[in-house]
């Protein structure tokens, strides 16, 4: 597929000098702004979400499970924005400022994930994960109950906090599951090579994806630990918080919510990007694999007992992946059922479907000139894609 450059921003100013300047939402949710890049083969697009808006290095594209259909982006240097959904809009505003506590010096430092409460329409509640100073913070904030486009910015209450021996693999990605329990993505702590082994190591909580109850309080702690995680109670000085772990930073994870499959997408060293379904108690292999090859290049690698990708892919087709969402809404219907993610550093977006006995499909669906430093879903299932140069973009089907 031909690599497409993205339309100047003159370019987008001439499409909304002729677009309805009305202001309701409802009316405008499907129009159209011009493609920035198409796959004639499969009738997609992608458009500009909201031509009117720019933001400052965006990593995460979030709705607030309330109906109101709001759109929350947060900023690497600490900012969330929250804006109505519609492509008319002119401005957002600044939901919550956390500049003053993220230290986002590094280029892989910054105010990282961002969940909202299961029942955040009631309870007002939302969850952030931001680097500061040498460790990572996942914290509760609340929301103004005068205000809903307003956080207490006082109202934080860490929940969580490990240290990170570098500045760099940090993962940071939270959501809530369907079972209610809060899951968290870290990385291995950071160097090349996970060179302290935290990925393997069960006493840490580094190179892991986590499972906690922010609603419970457990013994000390802001949080307990389910019962059915994998190490819960165990003698040997594992983290209970563990759900899995083998992972170096998995960037982007999501439930599947036709399926009950949890997708991770974990960054490769030097040769493989690769993407896995996440299972309780499950090894991921790294620093023995990256991928499907040995990492070690001391002895042989005994591969029991770790689980495999289901997809993966070599350099230099990409070098960074950006985990997605498996799509069920209804304006790219082509897309049904399949998972959806691209690459940070060449643009790439595929889609990747596995049938019943996980055999794999994937497909090019867009080569583009994006940083690709997440996906995201409105509160009507349909899809997004943050760009980390400042603008976000919206799939559509023709």
């Amino acid at each position: 597929m031909r690599k497409i450059q993205v339309f100047s921003v003159l370019l987008f100013l001439a499409f909304l000098m002729g677009c309805s300047t009305t202001n309701d939402p409802s009316s405008n949710q499907n129009t159209p702004s011009a493609p920035v890049t198409s796959n004639t083969a499969a009738n997609l697009q992608l458009v500009e979400a909201y031509p009117n808006l720019v933001f400052n290095q965006p990593l995460e594209y979030r709705h607030a499970f309330d109906n109101s259909d709001r759109v929350f982006v947060v900023e690497k240097a600490g900012r969330i924005l929250v804006f109505q959904n519609n492509p008319q809009v002119q401005s957002w505003q600044v939901f919550l400022d956390l500049t003053g506590r993220v230290d986002s010096n590094s280029s892989e430092q910054g105010l990282l994930g961002l969940a909202f409460h299961p029942d955040y329409k009631n309870n007002g509640l939302f969850y952030v994960n931001y680097t500061a100073r040498n460790s990572t913070i996942v914290a509760r904030y609340r929301v103004n109950p005068g205000d809903p486009n307003q956080a207490l910015s006082d109202s934080e209450e860490v929940i969580l906090t490990f240290n990170q021996p570098f500045d760099n693999h940090n993962g940071g990605h939270l959501s809530f599951g369907p079972d209610g329990y809060l899951y968290i993505a870290s990385g291995d702590g950071g160097l090349a090579g996970d060179p302290q082994n935290n990925a393997q190591n069960r006493g840490n909580l580094l190179g892991k994806i986590l499972r906690i109850d922010v609603d419970k309080p457990g013994n000390g702690t802001a949080y307990s630990i389910p019962p059915d995680n994998p190490f819960f109670g165990n003698q040997e000085g594992f983290r209970e918080e563990i759900y899995a772990y083998g992972l170096r930073n998995p960037w982007k994870f999501s439930f599947d919510q036709g399926r009950a499959w949890l997708w991770a997408a974990d960054v490769g060293q030097s040769k493989i990007e690769e993407i896995d379904i996440i299972q309780k108690g499950a090894n991921y292999g790294w620093r023995k694999m990256e991928g499907s090859l040995p990492y070690l290049a001391v002895g042989s690698i005994d591969q029991t007992g770790l689980t495999s990708p289901v997809w993966e892919y070599q350099h230099p087709t990409g070098n960074s992946i950006t985990g997605g969402y498996a799509y069920y809404g209804k304006l790219t219907p082509s897309l049904n059922g399949a998972y959806i993610y691209g690459d940070f550093g060449t643009g790439m977006i595929w889609s990747l479907r596995l049938d019943e006995n996980m055999k794999p499909d994937n497909r090019t669906l867009f080569d583009t000139d994006l940083n690709i430093s997440s996906f995201g879903l409105d509160q009507n299932n349909e899809l997004y894609v943050v760009d980390y140069k400042g603008k976000i973009y919206k799939f559509i089907e023709s």
